[in-house]
This record gives C-alpha cells, sequence and structure tokens, in this order.
C-alpha cells in the first residue's frame, strides 16, 4: 500500500476515477502523498484496480446535490474529471447541471481548489461557432471560476496516451491506411501533449497559492497538423510513409462515421474529437510553469510520446483505456438477483459442458474472451451482430479488450462491459450493444476432479416491450449454433490450450485458443 488513512498530505477528492485520466490520476496522487477519495456511480468498478485499497470510495452522482456534498467532506482538492460526450441531444444542459451542483457543494464545503480538465479553446473563435462539445467543457470551467472556490482549469488539445481515444484514432487510421482520402481539417494546427504532462499538472496544480483562479493553456512542445501527427507516429512505429489526400467534402458528421469505420472509437465519440479539429488549437501562453515548473528535460515531445503509448500497447501494459468509461446510452442496471424484477419476464439460455481440462486450463480461456480471440462460435454471426450495432450508434466489436489476457471488473470487451468477476470460477459480461431489453452473459468454470472441469454458461435477456419479446423470440432459433457453438468452442479451446502441443512455446497462445472457430 503507498499509504494509509491517516497519512499527512492534501485531502482530494477525484471524479471520473473509472475513467482514462481519473484513473490514471489517483495512484499519481497516491504516490504524491495525497489522501484520495472517489466519488463514483459504481464502486465496483474500482474493486480490481491495483490502487483501490489505498482510497476511500464515495457512490453517488456529480448531479446528486446530497451525495456531492457527503462526498465533499473534509475534502481539500476537488478534482471535476467528467464530460458528456456525446451523451445525446442534452449533453450541454447535463454538464451544466452537474457543474453547477459541484461547484456549490465545494463551496459549501470549504473546498480550497478545484482542477479542472477541459479542452483548448482555439482563439478567436466565437462560442456559436465551437464545437458543441468544446463549447461544453468552456461553459464548465466558466461555471468553476465563477464559483467563489480558487480554481485550476487546464486547457489540452489532442492527449497522446496508451489507450486515449485521440491516440486510437491516430494509430488505427495510421496503421490500417496506408493511402487514405482524408477530412481537410489534417490541416489543422494543434499542439499535443504526453498524458504524463496532463498527468504531472494535474498533480501539481493542487499546490496552486489560493489567488490563483484561471484558466492555463496546457500543450507539448510541438505544434504539428494531424497530418504531420499520421506521418511522424507512422515513422516512429516503422511503417512505410503513408500518402494523405485530403478533401473538403467530409463534415465533421462524415467525417466521424469514416473514423468509426476505420478505428475501434465509434461515431459517438469520434465526432466530438473531430469536432474540435475544425479549428485551430494551440497554446497561447505557457504560464502554467509559474506554478508548476517544467521538469528538467523539458516537456515530452510527440514522437516520444507515441514511443512511450506504443510500448506500453505493446507491453499490454494499459492501465485505462478511452472505453474504461461506458458508452454513451450504455444501460448500467445490475443483473437481476430476482426474476421477479423483471416482472416475471427474465429469459434465459443454459449451457453446460464437461471439459478434458483443469479449470485452471479453462478459467485462462474463459478471461481470454473476446478482442483477439473472439468469441467461439459462428465468427461471421458475431461480425455482423457487430457491424449493426454500430451503424445504430453503438459499441460494436471493435473495442476489443483493455488486456489481452486479464479482465477486471469495469473493463470494456468488444460490446459487453465485465460487471463482475470471481478469479477462477465466473465472469459476469453485462451487453453494452444497443438491444430492446438488457442482457448478461455469465461464464464459468467448476472443477470435476481428476484433473477435469465443467464449462457452464447462462445467457439472460431482460425484454423492454412487446419490442424485446418478440427480439428474443426471433433470436432464439439461432441460439443452438451461437451459444451452444460457444460453449463446445471453450470447452474444446480449454483442452486443445492444455495439451503437450500447446504447452510449447513456439504455438501462439492466441491461436490454440480460437478453437477454429473464433474471429478476430
Amino acid at each position: 500500500m503507498r499509504q494509509n488513512a491517516t497519512a499527512p498530505g492534501p485531502h482530494s477528492l477525484v471524479t471520473g476515477a473509472t475513467g482514462y485520466i481519473g484513473g490514471r490520476l489517483v495512484p499519481e496522487l497516491l504516490d504524491a502523498g495525497h489522501r484520495v477519495r472517489c466519488l463514483t456511480r459504481s464502486p465496483d468498478k474500482l474493486r480490481d484496480h491495483a490502487w483501490a485499497g489505498d482510497v476511500e470510495v464515495a457512490r453517488g452522482d456529480v448531479t446528486d446535490a446530497a451525495s456531492v456534498a457527503e462526498a465533499m467532506r473534509g475534502i481539500d482538492v476537488a478534482y471535476y474529471l467528467v464530460h458528456s460526450l456525446g451523451t445525446g441531444r442534452d449533453f450541454e444542459a447535463s454538464d451544466r447541471r452537474a457543474a453547477r451542483v459541484f461547484a456549490e457543494q465545494a463551496r459549501a464545503a470549504g473546498v480550497r481548489r478545484i482542477v479542472y480538465l477541459g479542452g483548448l479553446k482555439p482563439a478567436g473563435v466565437p462560442d456559436h461557432a465551437l464545437s458543441p462539445h468544446l463549447r461544453s467543457r468552456d461553459e464548465v470551467g466558466r461555471i468553476f471560476l465563477d464559483s467563489g472556490v480558487p480554481t485550476t482549469v487546464l486547457r489540452a488539445a489532442v492527449i497522446i496516451g496508451s489507450g486515449s481515444a485521440s491516440f486510437e484514432m491516430l494509430r488505427y487510421l495510421t496503421e490500417r491506411l496506408p493511402v487514405m482520402v482524408t477530412p481537410s481539417w489534417v490541416h489543422t494546427r494543434i499542439q499535443p501533449i504526453a498524458v504524463r504532462d496532463v498527468l504531472r499538472l494535474l498533480v501539481g496544480s493542487a499546490g496552486m497559492p489560493a489567488s490563483v483562479n484561471r484558466s492555463f493553456d496546457i500543450g507539448g512542445p510541438e505544434i504539428l497538423t494531424y497530418r504531420d501527427m499520421m506521418l511522424r507516429y507512422a515513422a516512429v512505429a516503422d511503417l512505410p510513409r503513408r500518402l494523405i489526400f485530403p478533401v473538403p467534402v467530409l463534415t465533421p458528421r462524415l467525417s466521424s462515421y469514416w473514423v468509426g469505420l476505420v478505428t475501434p472509437v465509434p461515431p459517438s465519440i469520434a465526432r466530438p474529437l473531430t469536432e474540435s479539429l475544425r479549428h485551430e488549437v494551440v497554446c497561447h501562453e505557457h504560464d502554467i510553469a509559474r506554478y508548476v515548473p517544467d521538469p528538467p528535460g523539458g516537456s515530452i515531445g510527440f514522437d516520444e510520446a507515441v514511443r512511450l503509448a506504443l510500448q506500453r500497447v505493446r507491453d499490454a501494459q494499459v492501465t485505462t483505456r478511452w472505453s474504461s468509461s461506458a458508452l454513451p446510452g450504455a444501460p448500467s442496471d445490475p443483473l437481476p438477483t430476482d426474476p421477479d424484477w423483471a416482472g416475471g419476464s427474465l429469459y434465459e439460455d443454459r449451457r453446460a459442458v464437461a471439459v478434458g481440462a483443469s479449470r485452471d486450463a479453462l478459467w485462462r480461456i474463459i478471461e481470454g474472451i473476446g478482442g483477439d480471440n473472439g468469441w467461439y462460435s459462428l465468427p461471421v454471426a458475431w461480425s455482423v451482430r457487430g457491424w449493426l450495432d454500430r451503424l445504430i450508434g453503438g459499441a460494436g466489436l471493435r473495442r476489443g479488450r483493455r488486456d489481452a489476457d486479464r479482465l477486471r471488473v469495469g473493463d470494456a470487451v468488444d460490446f459487453w462491459r465485465v460487471e463482475d468477476i470471481e478469479p477462477g470460477h465466473m465472469l459476469r459480461l453485462r451487453a453494452e450493444m444497443r438491444l430492446p431489453g438488457l442482457a448478461w452473459l455469465e461464464l464459468y468454470a467448476e472443477p470435476l476432479g481428476s484433473g477435469r472441469a465443467r464449462y457452464r454458461q447462462r445467457a439472460l435477456f431482460h425484454p423492454h416491450g412487446l419490442l424485446g419479446h418478440l427480439y428474443w423470440w426471433g433470436v432464439s432459433p439461432f441460439h443452438a449454433a451461437v451459444f451452444g457453438g460457444m460453449a463446445r468452442n471453450i470447452a474444446r479451446a480449454a483442452a486443445t490450450a492444455e495439451s503437450p502441443a500447446v504447452r510449447d512455446p513456439a504455438v501462439p497462445h492466441a491461436t490454440a485458443a480460437r478453437g477454429g472457430e473464433a474471429t478476430s
């Protein structure tokens, strides 16, 4: 453990700890001597983080004054890292309401500083010409600056770090398209910043004097166009030089669909990112250095930020990912413990198969499901379902996994999310695909004795209205092939993975695990 609850140091509240930046900020604050409390709607999502035992966890929502007030008790510094990214037409009103609640409760609790990470605002661009996403972030910053609580607003453009949505977009566009026709915004000047520098500045902002109440532009040492970034990424990643041909006809909406087609980032998230690239986003001051001095070697440059991010990806050390946060509009209802919760309509599909392998071998297959290893049955059907989901605004199958071998509560796995996990025994996934109801998939590894195991699988569906019932009965004829095949192939993959041939280091684990039927 880094520290205990009685250790000296600022007492900091972190919102958004289940998200990309928040999940990385918490351990940085702990290492800097802070006592940390996390405010989250879903405390279970923090359970499997390495630092979970070192923090206090408060259940609540930033729009609920009572839970925010309780979380603010005894807090010195409050970090606001919550954004509504493409959550519907009223996301600006939701952001405004949450910021006001947070500001009011911080003032009432005597918090000495609010720290907020927003977006870099283009110079000379009126508010009405900004993207709704950037306009909302700017408004939230102003609410905090006017709150009566000394506030630090850090304004960043593109953040480069393993697992960030901006980095994933850049990475997949560059790696998958050696020749590309691109929107005109690839010529927009941008000042990217490494995630390590963002975290350093967030931690350092806690120590600013009470007289500081302002915004700071933060960026790396280089100003680049998006075209430059793609070419530089290709060079760092040892890819052949990319050919880029900009065209003026791709609007932000069309650009988001183009990004969604090529990358794992869905259009609902890609659109705010691409809209923010319409205008030049570069820093016009570096005043932050007066209060949080630059490191001896200066800020991290673009090439080094890409190299560090790629190394994390290759070493499977991505601690948080853009998909750490739930996809906008995705359900968050917990699995019902009583069928009556569903009004008597909780459909189930159960499967069980004896496995010629140990429970440990079976568990390795279960925990490695999804992503590159696929879903062990009818890959074409899974692929089609993923494409249909993306077409209607869902996550699709291309979100993949944060880690190829290990899962923790809250992780995204394609169009599922880990709701619960009992290592070595049970994995419960909650569907985040677009459905007329709520769905879960449970996978179990159970010992049978004599070095053998039983694989047990349960799919559940709670329909919403008549359409939900029709959906279940419409797809149920395919369950034998999809769910039955899945159970048989997982059992076969476990047995294959434990065979002497697969123990040979020359045999790739993923190939052995696929059982011949997984999709990539």
